[in-house]
């Protein structure tokens, strides 16, 4: 006869994405051992001294003290398991192949948590993941630490069970001692704060009107000019023109911040856009994300964000072509002998750059003091394919001092977050109508603008002129006309005219 085995579920953390893990405990005669078998990672390995110490301080009897080999399988084997929030299903799973808990039904249940040694839970890494992945998989209760249970709780369709330590969780399923469910976690949204306002940024109004489009269409912007400028301050201040996420963003952002551990004890969630301000010296795996055991790189924990590369020249090469295929497709993919990773990352991108490396080439008032070989040199280091992928370039020259002793408009920012408020309502119900799962204009394929976009016969022209002398490349040629509907829902016009494609159209050209 068949011995029937118990085998409760659990999940593995592969980037933001989950795999289902079972876990079965299996008693037999022999000398001692404890074995933890399915391609465990040192921190998995290192369970069985956790749920040793655990259960004996909880007041049960712990592997430790059977004479008999115990073996723990993760299944499936193949798949490479890591961290310590398996302890606590290892733990359960002992406890009914030893006959220590009543019996009770482990379908649609899951469990995650690692114990400490005297048996209480501590927070893990990636809860929401774990949570959405078993609300997919048909699961109906997630017992977690209860340090987790706000962020996991964001989870509409599942009943989420904060547990203290292993008693509770014990009590619980043998029906001594119920938990009761953690409440659904309210969400607010949040207007991201930057350290500089517009009112800050003395004159600069073409630079700041182009802020504005980029901020409506979600829109890639580079500011080039002299040092000093605003150009860092122009870049910084674009956090805070976004409008605030959505519901679905919200879950989106969090569960990249979950999976990377960088969620703060006191707020289980991203309600506001991210600024993400790497500096140049960042290396290659912490921009795009990797490692042994594959985290979310910069790219990613700015989705739905701002990422701001300032001195943009100064970052490595293989950095800044690691940009390329994000800025195309909204995700970044990694790779890696046993599986192949994709990771979010549609985000807003903002450079800053000089013209030259001292700074002054072009300027009117300060003579540059470069070679024409040091400064081809040094715009060289920013290939082609990534310019045509920069919606907005925007210079930004010199102030005179007669702008800088001028009064700021107090109302400045204020108006223009309502400019772009508006326009990108306009843009969702545009959307919306036509069944796109998309929130922006810069997120439009090219058969969206194709069938989106209505250009007036002027405008028609005007395109055709500049598709006929090469100016712009086909990749061009799409992304002005996205800015310029961006153009036209600022203006809340209904079709996309002649001025609208010329200002789109100038903003992808630069003179240095």
């Amino acid at each position: 006869m068949t011995h029937k085995i118990p085998k409760l579920y659990s999940a593995e953390l592969q980037g933001i994405n989950t795999e289902l893990v079972e876990i079965e405990a299996d008693l037999n005669v022999g000398l001692h051992s404890f074995n933890i078998v399915g391609l465990a990672d040192k921190a998995v390995s290192e369970a069985k001294e956790r749920v040793n110490s655990a259960l004996k301080n909880s007041g049960i009897k712990p592997p430790a003290k059977e004479n008999r080999k115990i073996t723990v399988n993760l299944a499936p084997a193949d798949v490479k398991k890591t961290g310590s929030h398996f302890d606590l299903p290892i733990a359960l799973s002992y406890l009914l192949s030893s006959e220590q808990i009543k019996e009770f039904n482990p379908e649609k249940k899951m469990f995650v948590g690692e114990l400490s040694l005297d048996g209480s839970l501590r927070r893990i890494n990636g809860a929401l993941n774990i949570a959405l992945g078993a609300e997919r998989r048909g699961f109906k209760e997630l017992f977690l630490p209860e340090e987790n249970a706000e962020e996991a709780a964001m989870v509409k369709k599942l009943k989420v069970i904060p547990a203290k330590n292993l008693t509770d969780v014990i009590y619980h399923l043998e029906g001594t001692r119920k938990i009761k469910p953690q409440k659904q976690t309210d969400i607010e949204n949040e207007v991201s704060v930057s350290r500089y306002i517009l009112t800050e940024i003395k004159g600069q109004a073409a630079a700041k009107r182009a802020l504005a489009i980029a901020a409506a269409g979600c829109h890639n912007i580079l500011f080039y000019g002299p040092p000093g400028t605003g150009k860092t301050m122009l870049a910084e201040a674009l956090i805070s023109l976004l409008p605030p996420p959505s519901y679905e963003e919200i879950i989106e952002m969090t569960e990249i911040w979950s999976a990377a551990g960088l969620l703060s004890d006191k707020k289980h969630f991203i309600s506001s856009r991210q600024l993400r301000s790497p500096h140049h010296t960042s290396s290659l795996m912490s921009i795009a994300g990797g490692g042994q055991d594959p985290k979310p790189g910069e790219i990613s924990l700015a989705h739905r964000g701002v990422l701001f590369l300032d001195e943009l020249p100064e970052f490595k090469k293989d950095v800044l072509e690691t940009l390329r295929q994000p800025l195309e497709s909204g995700e970044v993919t990694i790779s890696r002998v046993r599986k192949i990773l994709s990771l979010p990352a549609k985000f807003m991108f903002v450079a800053a750059k000089n013209p030259c490396p001292c700074g002054y080439f072009g300027d009117p008032d300060k003579e540059c003091v470069c070679s024409a070989n040091e400064i081809m040199r040094y715009n060289k280091k920013i290939s082609g394919p990534l310019l045509d992928r920069i919606d907005i370039q925007i210079n930004v020259p010199r102030i005179k001092i007669e702008e800088l002793k001028q009064k700021g408009n107090a109302t400045e920012e204020s108006e223009i977050r309502e400019e772009v408020r508006k326009a990108r309502l306009i843009q969702e119900k545009r959307f919306k109508e036509n069944k796109l799962m998309i929130f922006t204009n810069s997120e439009m394929s090219s058969s969206d603008v194709d069938n989106l976009i209505k250009l007036d016969d002027s405008a028609d022209m005007f395109l055709k002129n500049i598709m006929d002398k090469n100016m712009v490349s086909g990749r061009g040629y799409y992304r002005t006309l996205k800015v310029a509907q961006t153009i036209a829902d600022l203006e809340n016009s209904p079709v996309v005219t002649t001025d609208h494609l010329a200002e789109a159209f100038q903003y992808r050209t630069r003179e240095e």
